[in-house]
């Protein structure tokens, strides 16, 4: 089975030979790296080396998932679309459409259930793809965290929602 590598957040990567036997490496800087350091302009960051797994790789999967999948109305830019003034606004259209008067998109936390999740599956399904790594976006700009984090207020994927951790599940 072709290897299928599943980056989580902090670079932490998790290699797939088979959905039975996974190996895991953490991808982070080398010492080298981090001695050498870098500095926040753009001609600094491009002076990274890309890893040469990556520059092999040529296909990869991203995932973008999480409250703002339960309105299915637009990307993870729901929230900020919603919240616009332009009456045009397809996003604005869809919640009055469908939503009662009052809604909040924190009331969509509760209806993010994650209910047809399941990882192995899922693994299954990009290895098949032949993607050769798989990049969750764990947490977006309005703060709700697929796994439990201790600084998000209770705005997690653990408190709120499918009640478990969705990054550090168990194969």
């Amino acid at each position: 089975m072709r290897q299928l590598v599943w980056m989580l957040p902090l670079f932490h990567v998790v290699l797939m030979t088979s959905t039975d036997n996974i190996v895991e490496k953490n991808s982070v800087k080398s010492g080298k790296d981090i001695e050498q350091g870098y500095e926040p302009t753009w001609e600094s960051l491009d002076q990274r080396p890309t890893p040469a797994w990556f520059d092999e790789s040529k296909f990869g999967i991203f995932l973008t998932w999480g409250v703002y999948s339960v309105p299915s109305a637009s990307s993870e830019w729901f929230w900020w679309q919603w919240q616009g003034t332009d009456p045009s606004n397809s996003t604005i259209k869809y919640m009055e459409d469908n939503f009662k008067p009052g809604m909040t998109y924190q009331n969509f936390g509760p209806m993010f259930t994650a209910e047809f999740y399941d990882p192995v599956e899922w693994a299954k399904l990009f290895n098949a793809s032949g993607a050769k790594y798989v990049v969750l976006t764990s947490k977006h700009h309005e703060g709700f965290t697929l796994w439990p984090s201790a600084n998000s207020f209770g705005w997690n994927a653990m408190d709120v929602g499918p009640k478990r951790d969705l990054v550090g599940v168990s194969f």
